[in-house]
């Protein structure tokens, strides 16, 4: 409850919402998997001693050269995007990429809030 004096909370000063990162791409079609697999995991471990994040790893199954990096929990999504971009530069995933493909990243929250 607010009281009548207190001023109306700005979008920076509002709590930060915790938001949940899909990331997902298509790998080479002759990419050597396991290889790729240490190289996303190496990733994900140095992502994870910045940002106290950890990933998962997950392949479509119905299509195993599609994959998907999930992070949950994520309270500043600037900070972590720019964590993420230098640690998937630094372990070059773009060369893990089919011809034409990219990193697509889909962003969720938990809550659905009703008006």
């Amino acid at each position: 409850m607010s009281t009548p004096d207190a001023a109306p909370r700005t979008p920076a000063e509002a709590v930060p919402e915790v938001v949940h990162l899909y990331l997902y791409y298509r790998l080479r079609p002759n990419a050597d998997t396991s290889a790729a697999v240490a190289q996303v995991r190496a990733m994900q471990a140095g992502l994870a001693r910045r940002s106290g994040i950890e990933g998962r790893l997950m392949r479509r199954a119905d299509d195993p050269l599609t994959w998907m990096e999930v992070y949950e929990g994520v309270d500043n999504r600037a900070a972590f995007m720019q964590a993420l971009d230098a640690a998937v530069l630094e372990h070059r995933l773009a060369g893990l990429l089919a011809d034409g493909s990219a990193r697509h990243v889909e962003c969720f929250t938990e809550s659905i809030r009703e008006r």
